[in-house]
């Protein structure tokens, strides 16, 4: 037989244009000193196997991989010959190549047939005084991540993956003693002694002994990721029995009641009312584990997986918004305090941000809304929230169950090896070897072949086709049809299943988590219809069995059954665990931190924003009192820190305007760079009818308190949604928990927190009614280094808006208006910015007046639907200066405040930097004064100063001037930080 020719086309930027990629590495390596490199030319290459006809890849390359004005090419021979030092990247065999994918389609579209396998790779040509280990640090550092790409030694031969016949083998479990057990489930089951004795007793009871498939899908269906079994947990907390965490919240809104409400914690969403027969749904989603393995994909991943819950709500909803809300350490964390198996977080940043912006961007679906905040204790496992939002016909908000006799349907993309284990890898934690083993944990993901799929999927619920649908998330098409065929049974034929590559043992197939899959429940009927509806759309479908109605799971391979399990096992017969926690709140004290110089002719020594290690809070205060600053010079550090300074550069790489329905847009102002608190689109577009989108979190306030946290996340949240005018009575919250491995202590900090989530929900009346949580965010080393990151809860909420034109920016607008500030100032700077450059955290966390913040809330609404504020901001992170300082950079003007009139604190930088909740400042017409005055009456307002023309900032206190700053200088230094990342 003849043996099929492997190809090889370079391409390369030409000498005349800059080689964006290459100039980007160049600063790279500078900036983490691995080496003197003088220029970098960075070549694409692709391999094309099965065509051997020159003329046909001549024309394949000329009309899909290059762009001969700018780029150079050559076919089986080097692009550029002169070469210093060179290195080459490839995608390890069986990892997804989206590019490829895409190549090989179009290679069909023009009419070209044998091509057999193709992939992509990139050669680096290094030039200057750079040695071979050099370049391998740069390789390991910048250009590859070990998990899914590899160092190319030689030329392939073939990009053919072989592979052996797939098998299904028994585990011998019957007779398997505890230390067994617990060596099986260790090595690739991630449960405790108690489940795996549950499934070794069923077993026994069934006289046979599991296949490897059964064991596999017991663990996955059993993992925390998927069934939650904390927050289901019988718990005892502090030698009290109380409700589980689970009941709790959704207790919560069954006694809100609230008509507004479709569809809470029973679907992949939680679905509201819209207005005029639509419905719309929110979901946020976490995507930890692989993102801190291979960022790209795993944040790639998270996204589309989001965005699949959307289209997997109901019969099927439109995804019109995502969210991105990353947890990280701080960028410029030097690399020797980077534990053993983790990534740097400048690298893992820009590799997240990078995989959220192309699966968002490519799919047509605006990021709009989103935030970073940093934290040392991320350095091992940063959080990666991603959240969407959808529209439907409220006709199909809610799912049909299937009916005996229903197709199971698969929809998208094929089944390969990655994402194996993803579930219950998922519900692990961390350590230093996790890289190694876990590397097919993680996916990589195909927008476009998503893209498809959602665009057929609508048409076919539009025709009335989908009698339910969900997607293949964790634990893949053991989750999607398990939980489907929960009530009725089902039969899968697993030969049936579209597969990337051959070898896949059942059990692969099985709980594969690879990417861009649905699965319907569909009548047989209306098969031949479907078929048209998706070959139009270029995207397979497969029937893969059927709904059958003994309330049995029944799966083949070849004839050979290799699962026979009744589904009531499967799904109840893990018993509730009881679980014990418990409650101490820390020992915490204010620090002694003298006030600043009133003032002082002082620059800030350095604008690289420090924050605290927490542990060495002590040393770092002694040496603040030693030197003390300026309050200019420490208001310019607020403005740089990590957790206030300006995100635009990020933001910017999200396409939010795509789909042309930006009512109120991330960022706005005469030079659109002052961040608004909410987003506002309007899905349908004319009609004047918008959704507004927003959350809140602060995980250091967690780390003082996590009731207090909890409700901080709650109130910036809403306040951040009131701020641009919306109704309060109007919204609808979702909950994301992501915790250290719940271990006692742990468990008492979720109680708290949990206690919030009900006492306020309730009091405000906001549905809580979608959520997840992910409870393995703690790290262990090999020299038994333990790293838990501080408690995360975020709170997002959405909400139907009447009227678009009455929402509000948070630009000042006009000369001479007068500011109020709406809400109390109090001393509570536990876990604020402020004492964080002082390396303190504190104990005077923020908390909330929960009735009041109500009032407050509906007053705002009133006042903005009244027409009387010309813009409107909530105070945060920072304090109040930060606040006004961002309204100054939007509206390009300055003001002077007099902070006495904010507070009656006799301290000035309590009052300035406080980070109280309920908290707004609201530009208002002078004529206006009286009517917001009377609006608020029996609330806390204060006029505090007024919008000037000057360009210049200022605040005063008692008559002296504690700061002033010029506008252009204060915005150089709010910017300068994240600019150096991205």
């Amino acid at each position: 037989m003849t043996k099929n020719m492997l190809h090889r086309i370079e391409v390369v930027t030409k000498k005349e244009f800059l080689d964006a990629e290459g100039d980007a590495l160049k600063k790279s390596i500078a900036h983490l000193n691995l080496g003197k490199v003088d220029d970098i030319r960075v070549i694409k290459v692709y391999k094309l196997e099965g065509i051997d006809d020159k003329q046909l890849l001549h024309s394949i390359v000329e009309k899909l991989l290059v762009e001969k004005l700018w780029q150079d090419y050559a076919l089986d021979e080097q692009v550029i010959r002169e070469t210093d030092k060179a290195i080459e990247v490839a995608l390890k065999p069986g990892v997804m190549d989206t590019e490829i994918d895409s190549v090989t389609k179009a290679v069909s579209d023009l009419g070209i047939d044998g091509l057999i396998a193709a992939g992509t790779g990139k050669r680096y040509i290094f030039k200057g005084n750079v040695s071979t280990n050099e370049v391998q640090k740069i390789a390991e550092q910048l250009l590859m991540n070990k998990t899914v790409q590899y160092i190319l030694q030689k030329p392939e031969e073939t990009l053919i993956i072989g592979s052996s016949p797939a098998q299904t083998q028994t585990v011998s479990m019957r007779e398997m003693s505890d230390e067994q057990l617990i060596e099986l489930s260790n090595n690739r089951l991630w449960l405790n002694l108690e489940e795996m004795k549950i499934i070794q007793n069923h077993f026994k009871k069934l006289d046979r002994d599991p296949t490897d498939l059964e064991v596999e899908m017991l663990a996955q269906t059993w993992s925390e990721h998927c069934v939650h079994k904390t927050f289901k947990a019988k718990l005892i907390i502090d030698g009290k029995e109380k409700p589980s965490l689970m009941s709790r919240i959704k207790n919560a809104t069954k006694e809100i009641n609230s008509s507004k409400v479709i569809s809470v914690f029973e679907d992949n969403s939680g679905v509201i009312e819209f207005f005029d027969d639509l419905a719309v749904s929110g979901k946020g989603e976490t995507h930890n584990s692989p993102s801190a393995i291979e960022p790209y994909g795993g944040a790639m991943t998270g996204s589309g997986g989001v965005f699949r819950d959307i289209v997997g709500t109901g019969q099927g909803a439109k995804t019109i918004i995502s969210t991105d809300v990353f947890c990280f350490a701080p960028l410029d964390l030097p690399r020797e305090k980077v534990p053993l198996g983790s990534i740097h977080p400048r690298r893992l940043s820009q590799e997240i941000v990078r995989g959220v912006k192309d699966y968002g961007n490519r799919m047509g679906i605006p990021t709009n809304n989103g935030s970073f905040h940093f934290h040392p204790d991320f350095v091992a496992k940063p959080t990666i929230l991603v959240g969407a939002y959808g529209i439907m016909p409220k006709k199909f908000a809610k799912k049909s169950k299937p009916k005996k006799g229903d197709l199971i349907l698969t929809a998208g993309g094929k089944t390969g090896r990655d994402g194996i284990h993803g579930a219950t890898f998922s519900s692990g934690e961390m350590t230093a070897d996790t890289k190694k083993v876990s590397g097919s944990a993680v996916q990589i993901g195909n927008a476009i072949e998503e893209k498809r799929t959602f665009d057929a999927i609508m048409i076919a619920r539009d025709r009335g086709l989908i009698r339910a649908i969900t997607d293949c998330g964790a634990g893949g098409y053991s989750s999607a049809v398990g939980e489907m065929g929960e009530e009725l049974g089902a039969v899968v034929k697993l030969e049936s299943i579209d597969l990337k590559y051959q070898g896949l043992a059942p059990w692969e197939i099985w709980i594969s988590e690879s990417q861009e899959r649905m699965v319907m429940a569909v009548d047989p009927k209306d098969i031949k219809e479907l078929e048209k509806i998706f070959s139009g759309y270029n995207v397979d479908i497969v029937v893969i069995g059927e709904f059958t109605g003994d309330r049995k799971l029944k799966i083949t391979w070849e004839g050979q059954i290799v699962c026979d399990l009744e589904m009531e096992f499967i799904h109840n017969g893990l018993p509730q665990r009881t679980m014990e926690g418990a409650w101490r709140e820390p020992k915490l004290s204010e620090p002694d931190i003298g006030e600043p110089i009133i003032f002082a002719e002082q620059e800030v020594s350095s604008l690289t924003p420090p924050l605290s290690r927490m542990g060495e809070g002590a040393r770092r205060a002694g040496e603040a009192r030693d030197r003390a600053k300026s309050y200019n010079e420490i208001f310019k550090k607020v403005l740089a820190h990590w957790n206030v300074c300006s995100k635009e550069p990020i933001v910017r790489r999200y396409d939010h305007e795509v789909m042309g329905t930006s009512a109120l847009k991330p960022y706005s102002g005469v030079k659109k760079d002052a961040p608004n608190d909410a987003v506002i689109v309007e899905p349908v577009l004319g009609s004047g009818k918008g959704l507004a989108v927003a959350h809140g979190l602060n995980p250091t306030y967690n780390k003082i308190h996590p009731y207090w946290g909890a409700a901080s996340a709650f109130d910036e949240c809403v306040r951040n949604m009131v701020a641009t005018g919306v109704d309060p009575e109007n919204i609808a919250l979702l909950d994301n928990f992501i915790w250290p491995f719940p271990e006692k202590e742990e468990l008492g900090q979720l109680d708290q927190a949990v206690d919030a989530c009900y006492d306020i929900t309730t009091a405000w009346k906001m549905p809580l009614v979608s959520g997840k949580d992910s409870l393995s965010s703690t790290y262990r080393g090999p020299n038994g280094k333990v790293i838990k990151i501080p408690p995360v809860l975020c709170i997002s909420g959405f909400a139907p808006v009447k009227e678009i034109e009455k929402t509000v920016s948070s630009d000042f607008k006009q000369a001479g208006s007068s500011i109020f500030i709406i809400g109390e100032t109090k001393a509570e700077l536990g876990g604020s910015v402020y004492y964080d450059l002082q390396g303190q955290l504190g104990a005077s966390v923020p908390k909330v007046d929960i009735i009041r913040a109500r009032k407050i809330f509906k007053t705002m609404h009133k006042t903005i639907q009244n027409g009387l504020l010309r813009s409107s901001h909530d105070i945060s992170e920072g304090g109040i200066g930060v606040t006004i300082a961002e309204m100054c950079f939007g509206g390009d003007m300055g003001a002077k405040i007099e902070l006495e009139k904010v507070s009656d604190l006799d301290r000035a930088d309590h009052i300035l930097f406080s980070e109280s909740n309920t908290r707004f400042v609201v530009e208002v017409a002078p004529e206006d004064e009286g009517k917001i005055l009377e609006l608020f009456n029996g609330l806390p307002i204060s006029k505090i100063g007024e919008v000037s023309d000057d360009k210049n900032l200022k605040f005063l206190f008692k008559g002296k001037e504690l700061i002033f700053g010029e506008l252009n200088e204060l915005k150089k230094v709010y910017k300068s930080t994240m600019s150096k990342y991205f």
